[in-house]
């Protein structure tokens, strides 16, 4: 089993992935696909004239401010254009997708954060009405129903909570708790970069293999949006994950690529 994560970020290939993903089906490898779609989020959210904002936690982590209205956009690009879309992608590839959201038969779930304490122009500040949340529990028995139908599960953000609300969770985190639940040999991470790199943005700089020992040293390096893969990384082995790939999806055979060892490997 291979769980595989499909960034949101603007310049990845999304018809390149469908390709690879369609060959890996032809060859009988057990799939589950998570995506994002954090860019055209952005971008449909400016055009509704309710634009983006993101915050920054205490901890120093970078996240979508998700109140209410940004949820509804949230789930009609997620949800909408960018899941559908891929699910299209697939079909005419002759592969048989079924798109999801985690609200979907309750397919990931957890809590919604009572609050959130960020940090705004030096000072802490409390938010008390996002909807955002972690996931906790996986419906593993409907993601394995599926696959002995013989279709492929295309997963996205948003989740349900313990009390029915529709929450904004990382989908980095979100693959990661997949993975772990289905007991995934090999979680997959594309995005618009070759992997983790020393010295960001450039290319060159690529760290190519990280020991799972070793991975809380490499936090320090990880810019913005990838400290969430490395985070996402961690819990995935910390739960019995055996290799975590960072790779490229903006070339040709991407997770062929990630599979022969390309781009970062974080494991033994």
């Amino acid at each position: 089993m291979i769980v595989i994560k499909i960034g949101g970020s603007e310049g990845i290939n999304y018809d390149l992935i469908a390709d690879d993903l369609a060959a890996l089906v032809k060859e009988g490898q057990p799939l589950v696909l998570v995506h994002g779609g954090s860019a055209l989020t952005n971008q449909v959210a400016e055009q509704l004239g309710h634009p983006p904002k993101f915050v920054t936690s205490v901890s120093g982590y970078s996240s979508r401010r998700t109140d209410r209205r940004t949820l509804e956009i949230f789930e009609m690009v997620y949800c909408g254009q960018m899941n559908k879309g891929l699910v299209e992608r697939l079909q005419r590839r002759g592969v048989n997708a079924i798109g999801l959201s985690g609200l979907d038969g309750q397919l990931w779930q957890g809590p919604r954060k009572d609050a959130i304490k960020i940090v705004e122009n030096g000072k802490r500040l409390v938010l008390r009405d996002d909807y955002t949340g972690k996931v906790e529990r996986v419906n593993s028995k409907l993601l394995l129903g599926l696959l002995d139908m013989g279709l492929l599960p295309v997963l996205t953000p948003p989740a349900v909570s313990y009390e029915g609300e529709a929450i904004n969770v990382d989908g980095d985190r979100a693959a990661a708790a997949t993975a772990a639940a289905l007991q995934a040999e090999t979680l997959i991470i594309l995005s618009n970069v070759p992997g983790l790199l020393a010295k960001f943005p450039d290319e060159s700089t690529l760290i190519r293999h990280i020991p799972a020992a070793n991975i809380d040293q490499f936090m320090s390096v990880a810019e913005d949006r990838m400290k969430k893969k490395v985070m996402g990384a961690q819990e995935a082995l910390a739960q019995g994950i055996g290799r975590v790939v960072f790779a490229d999806g903006r070339v040709a055979h991407p997770i062929h690529r990630a599979l022969a060892g390309e781009g970062t490997v974080i494991g033994k």
